[in-house]
């Protein structure tokens, strides 16, 4: 059905839009907390009405306000478009005079689709407040010169508001993104809530605001890889045997935690997901993600256990507290093997954590009237929280941090999360699992979009993908060998597995060769026609070397330099000059502002020579940074794929670490500490 996205261009409209009424078929971001003084009021509203003309300011200025004081923040609800259905369109329908400015324009659109964002209304993509833009302003501007940019131009955004259109040349990126670069120093929490009411920063979670985002599918390729992994490490699962029978509890179904579900079944692992918002549950299950929906407690642990001793897998949503869940199997004494938590506490006290005891809608209200006191509410669920999942690992339980600050906040809260010399008593996903098995080794989340929207072309794609896994199979080095079967088994059912939501996407795990190697075949596949339009590659930022992050990403670098940001930095900017279509650097992402810097990108490749470069160089720079990062750190097996990449490339030099002996550290020092 041919859709008119003309109006895409015009950015600000000519008249004013008529007053819009919250559309209640959709979910709305919680109201945040009125944190801003009179005078920061003024300026919050100053900063929203410079992008309107003068005379529609005595119309929208007492507007603003409400908004700011009824939402706590300013959103602009008028001005968003109801003449385009959001959605990633057809390529060719976009009025771009550039098919890579239309295809970022697929992506963005594809990040605000009802279907794929949590509150597409207040332009939240996922994680409660990973934002694509602030405002409906800044969408419509960026759009407007996404549809009359050329190839010698870059389009400039900070946290949301696109600055403007500046010369540079068909080598340059053509939209390079920050999102919430701040001073150091003004980095807290506090700071956030209030550049972000005065519109000035955002929160770009990972790929909301680098439009990137795939919808669940994108997370659960990499978690039903933590899931095998996680029990072929703590269970002794054999190699090619699934998780019949295993129990998996955990909580969230949100846009990035709601892929948990699936994952455990495609696993074949019995799971449990508590859930209070119940329209993020029915969303799920709607969507085929989850196959149950209780809302009383002890049926959903029913038909977990019954699930578990028939063998048969099976994902249940709870909705309901996640710490309601956790005691009541204590109580019962109900076996489970594998816990974690994916409840978005890089945003604890903002709706990504809901405490015990309240409904979902009372404490929704208390969070904007009571904040103080709904803070000190998820502090106590917090204790309470860990204290059943400390009684289930005392059981037999395996349980671990899945990089949502879950261990920072519990700790902040005074939960017995530490043991007597102050360490985390759970290990973080990154540092027992993804770390050395993964990212060490140079395997990330790689991902595509066929732009044409067409699933057919999605099916070549994977057939191409799944062709080079084949072939890569009977030559490839013992230590990787597992992951790329892990993987060629999920491209072979990944059709049958449902897992398109929004744009016509797939993800799966490569490490650099893989990834070019996949690549260079679209782009012959695109040249000879066998794929119709072009295909914009891309990848999580939580990969190889996207982030810096001490509790996730970089949680297994032991060598102190942990909290140093270099890799995520130098990755963004040496992506930029390689051949990226965009690129992007954010503070915060997974577990929250202040404590990660994290960047991505995209590349639009068209069947081209230039493609084919492009390539070549910068997805070998954007996997082999990290693993040089990771085997400086002295990571053993970041240090034999780093081996293996310099003799694949003989230009690639990469310093490697001198190992130090314990015997000489302990002859020198001691039993000092």
């Amino acid at each position: 059905m041919h859709v008119d996205l003309s109006s895409l261009a015009e950015g600000i409209p000519k008249h004013l839009p008529p007053l819009a009424i919250l559309d209640e078929t959709v979910d709305h971001a919680p109201a945040r907390r009125s944190i801003l003084d009179s005078d920061e009021e003024k300026l919050a509203i100053r900063n929203a009405l410079r992008y309107f003309p003068s005379e529609w300011h005595p119309t929208l200025a007492p507007e603003f306000l409400e908004e700011l004081r009824t939402f706590g923040r300013i959103y602009m609800h008028r001005f968003r478009p109801l003449d385009v259905p959001m959605r990633a369109h057809p390529i060719d329908l976009y009025p771009a005079r550039t098919s890579h400015a239309a295809a970022i324009m697929h992506m963005i659109q594809n990040n605000l689709d009802p279907a794929v964002a949590q509150f597409p209304h207040e332009l939240i993509t996922y994680g409660g407040n990973g934002a694509v833009f602030q405002n409906w302003a800044q969408y419509r501007i960026t759009m407007k010169h996404l549809c009359e940019m050329t190839d010698h131009q870059t389009l400039v955004m900070y946290s949301g508001h696109p600055l403007g259109l500046f010369p540079s040349s068909e080598a340059a990126p053509l939209v390079v993104v920050t999102n919430g670069m701040v001073i150091p120093n003004h980095s807290s929490k506090e700071d956030y809530d209030r550049m972000n009411a005065l519109g000035v920063s955002q929160y770009g979670q990972m790929t909301a605001g680098s439009y990137m985002y795939i919808g669940p599918q994108g997370i659960v390729h990499g978690t039903t890889i933590t899931l095998l992994n996680a029990a072929r490490l703590y269970l002794d699962l054999p190699i090619g045997k699934n998780l019949s029978g295993i129990r998996f509890v955990t909580s969230g179904l949100g846009g990035m935690s709601g892929a948990q579900a699936k994952a455990a079944v495609i696993a074949g692992a019995s799971c449990i997901v508590a859930e209070s918002n119940p329209v993020a549950a029915e969303k799920r299950h709607q969507q085929g993600w989850v196959d149950l929906l209780f809302n009383d407690v002890d049926l959903a642990i029913d038909a977990m256990v019954e699930s578990s001793d028939s063998g048969e897998p099976i994902s249940i949503g709870y909705v309901g507290n996640i710490v309601t869940l956790w005691e009541r199997l204590v109580e019962r004494e109900v076996d489970v093997h594998l816990g974690s938590d994916q409840t978005s506490l890089h945003n604890p006290f903002q709706g990504g954590y809901f405490p015990v005891g309240l409904d979902f809608d009372d404490a929704t209200k208390m969070m904007s009237s009571n904040p103080e006191g709904f803070a000190e509410l998820v502090r106590i669920s917090l204790v309470r929280h860990v204290d059943a999942v400390n009684t289930m690992v005392g059981r037999g339980m395996h349980f671990w941090d899945y990089g949502n600050a879950f261990l920072l906040e519990a700790e902040r809260a005074g939960a017995s999360i530490t043991d007597e010399q102050g360490e985390p008593l759970y290990p973080s996903y990154v540092e027992d699992i993804m770390g050395p098995l993964c990212f060490d080794l140079g395997f990330g989340p790689f991902r595509w979009v066929v732009t044409s929207a067409n699933p057919v072309d999605l099916q070549e794609s994977d057939r191409i993908a799944a062709n080079v896994l084949r072939s890569m199979m009977d030559s490839a080095d013992p230590s990787i060998k597992q992951q790329i079967a892990d993987n060629l088994r999920w491209i072979e059912h990944a059709q049958e597995n449902a897992l398109v939501v929004g744009s016509q996407a797939r993800i799966l795990y490569a490490d650099d060769v893989g990834r070019r190697s996949i690549a260079l075949a679209f782009n012959q596949a695109i040249a000879e026609g066998r794929i119709s339009s072009p295909i914009v590659l891309g990848r999580d930022h939580h990969d190889v070397s996207g982030t810096d992050s001490p509790y996730r990403e970089t949680a297994n670098i032991r060598d102190g330099s942990r909290f140093t940001a270099d890799m995520a930095v130098q990755n963004f900017v040496g992506d930029a000059f390689r051949g990226a279509t965009w690129v992007s650097l954010h503070n915060g992402g997974g577990v929250g502002w202040g404590e990660v810097m994290n960047g991505g990108f995209g590349m639009v490749i068209d069947g081209s020579e230039s493609s084919r470069e492009r390539i070549e160089s910068m997805l070998h720079w954007d996997v082999n940074n990290g693993i040089a990062r990771r085997a400086w750190a002295r990571n053993r097996p970041a240090e034999e794929a780093i081996e293996r990449a310099m003799v694949n490339e003989p230009r690639l030099k990469v310093n490697l670490p001198n190992h130090v002996s314990d015997e000489l550290m302990d002859d020198l020092l001691g039993g000092e500490s």
